[in-house]
């Protein structure tokens, strides 16, 4: 039977621009969306070798819908210009590629699809409907089936009823009882999906439930009475159009002969390398990949897949067999829980071969699951090979799964790759979770955990999930693993700073992290509960005194009373206006008050104590694990585009230092008896990173001869000797010294020092004089990003900073700020990692006690047995300061004491 592809290129067009990253050529033009819509055509004439086919778009203009219901789509945002500038040019790329392109004013694509869709059925003509538009699948019948390219989902009539609850026939009075919020048509109040189907399924059709309309109780049956006048009008604009005139036939829309002249002009504007290649060498095996600043064909999809559910010991040897003896194994794991210390494992995925994987059930449990082998047996039959360095292993996040086998008693060994650090180092500013990598790389949107297991308090357990599905999901993931490696991992070939990166600092910290996350810190719940209950006697004292100052009792914590007592009753100035028009009481803007009024200043120490008790001194003692008597924090490696680990779960890198209380509660760190705790931090690295990639003489002179920067600094500022500067000279030459590193103004430093704008500006001025090197390598870092769109680490790291491209003059300039620090944050970064690795080699290959337990910004905590505490104390400045060799020497300062605070 033939095939009419139809394709919904409006919804494409939406999905690709949301779903994509911020892609742009040199030029700063946006093209991600383009990319993603030619990229899901591909995949589709890949997978459906279609008779006929076209791609619909919206017409410009308003539809008969709108003369029906003026309000029909009225609350729809304008389309962003990012995406309005690559409607033309995409709509000429489908063009040239073969594609019918239809788009027919007054009335909207998916009308046009309707019509087109119900001919071809009466000419027995079969039609996919490829959209990601729910309404569509009112049109599926045994000759229409719905297809969601982005989930992969297709829908047949058994699949759309398996999906709402209701057949096809009945998705139109189904949409008219819950409305279509985006396109403005409302429905029932309070009428959800549940309810609709509920209704539907009891009285057959939206005509009987209008007729026994008197007999639904409730609030919603009133919702319903109240709504009978609007219905008709509802039910007309939720239903899609079948008999349009002046259309072409489908066995009219064959596809046309490639324009090439027209895609190589296009490819070449929009830097699609890789499918120019393919225009001038189509019998190429496989494209090559993509960078992070050129969008690319995926390689081809194998043809077919072949999962595996391993529930034999037949099976499980022959998988152990290929295992084995594969050069590269993809690993995975399916748990019970996202807490790393918590999951233990339900099933262990593998793939030796693209296209081909297994997943191996070990603790399923729901209804009418099938027996499987039993966990501890696999388990044990696999740690040889799991445990074996000499067996490559590539896992995305490996560090979760580390942890969970570590559950089991098993010491994962030969992580050789993982996808996520591999996408961290290339494209620092994207997002790396598989399902994201999928889409970018490999045009292949996977099965989604939520479609599995469902969300919030209604989701289930992975091992309460359908068997067959449980398997496809698992397998899935491991296959695609592997295919997303054989994308990525090529790109570090020809590029030195990012393999280095890859393979000498960011692999081997992975490791390290693992271990400190592993090990955990001692905290001492005593003295967090006294500090707990002090804390909380401040906070009612400041309550009871903002009591008196408001003349009124009333809730801190509440922005609408705040505002109402702040700019109502004590007639305060208005800072700034929230998004919704009142007044702002945030703490920019109380931090902007309390310079002149008590009541805000009251405010700022009240938030600051609540967060320190809510966040630390009554949350640390719960997260102290009851297997290790310890708090174990979970280091993020890939979220911060500098390079910089990010602390959760607690975050242990944010605790307050500038004041008394916050402090104290790092007193509550402790070391184990006979131990002590061991700090060593980075002396001023940040500045010293600016001498070196500034290579200003002053600069590098003054930290060649140790001297103090700040005096130095002021000394310069200021014309005198250093012995002449004063305490202020030096903290206003300190504030500029770490202000220009993120890029303050002279607006930024008058706030801060309180001075008049101009003499902030005139000491600004005179530091760019004395310290020129500075202004030549700020002005060469706005340059750099706005030509490739990233600035790099003194070791070659990559920072992606997207926003330099932006419409928006204050984003254009904050990525013009961060292309200024971004390299001393990044460079710090791959420092304090290097230390790491270093510190760790040494402590294991000389077999010492000591142990890393937590990494803050450019420090190392460790706990220090006491009889190791002099040999640590005399090589950690060694170890760390060797790592790498600046223009500028590196100074380590270490601290010890019995807890982290004393260690300062």
């Amino acid at each position: 039977m033939p095939l009419l592809l139809l394709v919904d290129g409006s919804s494409y067009l939406y999905r690709a621009f949301h779903a994509l990253p911020d892609l742009r050529n040199k030029a700063g033009e946006p093209t991600g969306a383009i990319y993603g819509v030619l990229n899901m055509l591909r995949r589709l004439e890949s997978d459906y070798k279609a008779d006929y086919k076209a791609v619909v778009f919206d017409a410009k203009g308003k539809t008969f819908r709108d003369d029906w219901f003026p309000e029909y789509k009225a609350h729809r945002p304008p389309m962003p210009p990012e995406m309005v500038s690559q409607i033309e040019p995409l709509h000429a790329a489908i063009r040239a590629a073969g594609w019918p392109l239809l788009c027919v004013d007054g009335v909207e694509a998916d009308d046009v699809i309707g019509t087109l869709a119900t001919k071809a059925a009466v000419n027995g003509i079969e039609t996919l409907i490829s959209t990601g538009d729910k309404d569509l699948t009112q049109l599926v019948d045994p000759l229409t089936r719905w297809y969601n390219t982005m989930s992969n989902e297709l829908l047949d009539e058994a699949g759309v009823e398996q999906k709402f609850g209701v057949p096809p026939a009945l998705i139109i009075d189904y949409l008219t009882l819950v409305g279509d919020t985006v396109d403005g048509v409302p429905g029932v109040a309070k009428c959800g999906p549940k309810t609709a189907v509920k209704w539907l399924t009891q009285y057959g059709s939206l005509d009987e439930i209008v007729a026994n309309a008197d007999k639904i109780s409730g609030v919603v049956g009133q919702n319903l009475r109240d709504h009978l006048d609007f219905l008709p009008l509802g039910k007309k604009l939720v239903t899609v159009v079948r008999d349009l005139p002046d259309l072409p036939a489908p066995s009219a829309l064959t596809a046309t002969a490639r324009d090439s002249d027209t895609l190589r002009s296009l490819y070449e504007r929009y830097e699609f390398r890789t499918w120019r290649r393919e225009l001038d060498a189509p019998t190429d095996a496989a494209p090559s990949v993509a960078t992070s600043a050129e969008a690319a064909a995926p390689p081809a999809a194998p043809s077919e897949v072949r999962y595996e559910t391993v529930l034999t010991w037949k099976a499980f040897d022959t998988w152990l067999k290929k295992i084995e003896n594969a050069a590269l194994t993809a690993v995975d794991t399916e748990t019970t829980s996202l807490d790393s210390f918590a999951a233990r494992i339900v099933g262990v995925s593998l793939s030796v071969e693209v296209g081909e994987a297994c997943y191996i059930p070990l603790a399923h449990n729901g209804p009418g699951v099938v027996e499987q082998l039993p966990r501890d047996e696999v388990l044990a039959r696999l740690k040889p090979w799991l445990e074996a360095v000499d067996r490559k292993k590539v896992l995305q996040n490996a560090k979760y799964d580390q942890h969970v086998f570590a559950n089991h008693g098993i010491r994962l060994a030969g992580v050789a790759h993982d996808t996520m650090l591999q996408s961290y180092v290339i494209e620092s500013d994207k997002g790396h979770d598989l399902g994201q990598l999928c889409t970018r790389h490999l045009g292949l949107a996977t099965i989604a955990y939520e479609d599995l297991c469902g969300k919030g308090a209604k989701q289930i357990g992975f091992d309460q999930v359908d068997l067959e599905r449980a398997a496809t999901y698992a397998a899935e993931d491991a296959d695609v693993t592997l295919r997303v490696h054989d994308v990525l991992h090529p790109q570090f070939a020809n590029e030195t700073g990012l393999s280095r990166i890859y393979h000498d600092i960011e692999l081997p910290a992975r490791q390290v992290i693992w271990q400190m996350e592993r090990t955990g810190i001692l905290i001492d719940g005593d003295t967090l509960a006294r500090q707990s209950h002090e804390i909380g006697q401040k906070i009612m004292a400041l309550e009871t005194q903002a009591y008196e100052l408001a003349g009124q009792p009333f809730n801190l914590a509440s922005p609408k009373q705040l505002g109402e007592i702040l700019f109502g009753k004590l007639g305060l100035p208005v800072k700034k206006k929230t998004a919704s028009g009142g007044p702002s009481t945030d703490e920019e803007v109380l931090s902007e008050l309390a310079l002149d009024y008590p009541l805000p200043k009251l405010l700022l120490e009240h938030r600051s104590l609540s967060k320190l008790k809510g966040t630390y001194t009554d949350k640390l003692p719960r997260m102290i694990n009851p297997e290790t008597g310890r708090v174990h924090t979970h280091f993020s490696q890939a979220s911060v585009v500098t390079g910089r680990l990010a602390s959760s779960e607690p975050n242990l890198q944010n605790i307050p230092v500038r004041t008394d209380e916050g402090r104290k509660i790092r007193t509550a760190f402790i070391a184990p008896a006979g131990s002590s705790i061991v700090s060593a931090d980075y002396s001023q690295i940040e500045l010293r990173i600016m001498a070196h990639l500034s290579g200003d003489d002053r600069l590098l002179d003054a930290f060649a001869h140790g001297e103090d920067v700040h005096r130095a600094t002021a000394a310069e500022i200021f014309g005198v000797t250093p012995l002449e500067v004063g305490p202020d000279q030096r903290r206003v030459a300190k504030s500029i010294n770490f202000g220009l590193i993120y890029g303050m103004s002279a607006f930024g430093l008058a706030r801060q020092l309180g001075l008049e704008r101009s003499a902030a500006q005139t000491y600004i001025d005179r530091y760019f004089t004395r310290y020129p090197g500075v202004a030549r390598y700020m002005e060469e870092a706005r340059a750099t990003v706005r030509e490739h769109g990233y600035v790099e680490t003194v070791f070659g790291r990559r920072l992606w900073l997207p926003e330099i491209h932006s419409s928006n003059g204050n984003r254009r300039q904050a990525a013009e700020r961060a292309a200024i620090n971004a390299p001393m944050q990044g460079t710090a970064a791959d420092l304090i990692k290097l230390a790491m690795i270093a510190v760790q080699g040494w402590l294991e290959q000389s077999a010492r006690q000591s142990k890393l337990v937590l990494q803050v910004h450019d420090e190392l905590v460790l706990e220090v047995p006491d009889g190791e505490l002099m040999e640590i104390r005399t090589h950690l400045p060694r170890l760390m300061t060797q790592v790498a060799q600046l223009k500028v020497p590196l100074v380590v300062e270490v601290g010890i004491g019995p807890n982290w605070e004393a260690a300062h």
